[in-house]
């Protein structure tokens, strides 16, 4: 195995930054396996990760390993059963790598830790599909959106004070007047109609326990 450390460009994780020291990485055909490593002052994390396999994705690279020496704990550390810190630093170089299914969105976007579908500066108004099951119909105050690591591939539920009420599915799709995606805790400010969330076609692959 031959490993490469990936850690945020200088100026920050822009896309093209990242995706040529990405794309650098892979050019040597002995690398097969990416150490993901965000600094510990990263405020966002996950979304780093994300990134990067958004660039494996988009590049047809699948097939490269991934480790995540995440710095603190974080929802995709939850999700995916991770250490962090030094633990996260040993799994990454010894650890063995499994399949798990990719979820990504409408827009090429990675999600590895949650989502949310809410409502801009309102409630969501619309109503959101998990496959063919309707999970609202009206007014709610968000949707939260998580990968797993089992088909079919993800999960949603309306948010609510008390969580619970999980749907699985391949997708998660919701249609509103006010659509506003937060992914891995960073909102975008731009209102759309709709949004989806789904499995990937092909599967990745993430160093665990």
């Amino acid at each position: 195995m031959v490993a490469i450390e990936i850690s945020p460009p200088s100026r920050g994780a822009e896309a093209a930054a990242l995706s040529r020291m990405v794309s650098a990485a892979l050019a040597d055909p002995t690398v097969t396996r990416l150490i993901v490593c965000p600094p510990a002052d990263q405020e966002h994390p996950d979304l780093f990760f994300a990134q990067v396999i958004g660039v494996l994705m988009r590049h047809e690279r699948l097939d490269i390993e991934l480790a995540y020496v995440a710095p603190v704990a974080t929802a995709a550390t939850k999700t995916y059963g991770l250490p962090h810190g030094e633990p996260a630093r040993s799994l990454a170089e010894v650890g063995a790598a499994q399949e798990l299914p990719l979820i990504r969105d409408d827009a090429a976007t990675v999600l590895v830790g949650r989502a949310r579908h809410l409502g801009d500066a309102a409630k969501l108004h619309g109503e959101t599909y998990v496959d063919s099951e309707r999970l609202f119909d009206g007014d709610v105050r968000g949707v939260v959106i998580e990968p797993l690591i089992d088909a079919p591939g993800v999960r949603a539920r309306i948010e609510r004070r008390l969580p619970g009420g999980w749907h699985t599915g391949r997708a998660v799709q919701t249609g509103a007047t006010n659509l506003v995606v937060e992914r891995e805790g960073v909102l975008t400010a731009r209102v759309v109609k709709r949004s989806t969330f789904y499995r990937h076609h092909l599967d990745w692959k993430l160093v665990r326990p």
